[in-house]
């Protein structure tokens, strides 16, 4: 199978465990704007969470909860992302935003509920025993706590106001604030496997902040209709990006460059292509 149909194939395994773990719950706006915040887009986290957890011998009905529990936690943290006190966004993946949609507190609630939902998800039983799910629950909360992705969300909204951030400043919050989740994503195979964390973390990190760098090329040369959100947000904020401290051409470079990272630290695999190619995938897509 290609690498496009193995991501849609994985997407939409993963929509259907979220489908199921939503279909229990109350028919009142929040669940509904819950249901909205989980569909479409591309399921790269969740990807990386069943496709690390194969190439290491874990069926993917064995790791679907983490996929779809990491994918849950990305769709609150884009909820909340694009509300007026954040990013202010009208758009996400083409269609209005949940707050645009419903209103802010129902969007606020929904977020907070998909937050709580990728950690009930981390306790199914089919994911291992009971120190594998709290490994788990620890390694997601970290990697989207104040250590990780809030803390990366924090250091951007604060780099609206601070002048002459530079390229190390810039690293720290992308890494935060996109390369933490995709850390967790890629990491999750190898704890259900029990295996040494260290290649995919090292493998996930270079492939995190290539992903940053293509946002930030797509935001100054994509085409909106095609990346379904508003576009060069950036620059009218003012905002340091890899584009605006290495220049396009530049940034184009480090970005493969982080790529070949990526494909290196998978050498200890023999059964690594799809991650090889999840890697180059996050420098060549449109949106």
């Amino acid at each position: 199978m290609n690498f496009p149909d193995l991501l849609a194939a994985d997407a939409r395994l993963i929509q259907t465990r979220l489908d199921q773990a939503l279909a229990p719950l109350a028919d009142e706006p929040v669940i509904h704007a819950m249901r909205y915040a989980v569909q479409g887009g591309k399921r790269l986290r969740g990807f990386l969470v069943l496709e690390s957890a194969r190439m290491l011998g874990i069926a993917p009905a064995q790791s679907i909860s983490a996929a779809a529990a990491v994918e849950a936690l990305h769709a609150y943290s884009l909820i909340h992302d694009d509300l007026p006190a954040m990013d202010n966004d009208d758009l996400r993946r083409g269609l209005p935003t949940v707050h645009r949609k419903w209103d802010e507190a129902t969007a606020i609630l929904a977020g907070d509920a998909l937050q709580t939902l990728a950690f009930d998800l981390l306790c199914d039983p089919a994911l291992g025993d009971a120190q594998t799910r709290i490994t788990l629950v620890q390694s997601l909360s970290q990697a989207s706590g104040a250590e990780g992705m809030v803390l990366g969300q924090a250091l951007d909204m604060a780099a609206e106001t601070i002048p002459n951030l530079t390229l190390p400043d810039i690293t720290r919050l992308q890494a935060g604030k996109t390369g933490a989740l995709i850390c967790f994503a890629a990491e999750a195979g190898a704890i259900l496997a029990g295996q040494d964390r260290a290649p995919l973390r090292a493998y996930a990190t270079a492939l995190g902040l290539a992903f940053q760098i293509a946002d930030d090329i797509l935001d100054v040369t994509g085409d909106a209709t095609k990346a379904g959100k508003r576009l060069g947000k950036d620059a009218a904020a003012g905002k340091a990006t890899f584009v605006s401290l290495l220049g396009l051409e530049a940034a184009r470079t480090r970005a493969q460059d982080l790529v070949h990272q990526a494909e290196a630290a998978l050498s200890p695999y023999s059964a690594a292509q799809n991650l090889i190619d999840a890697a180059r995938f996050v420098v060549t897509r449109e949106s």
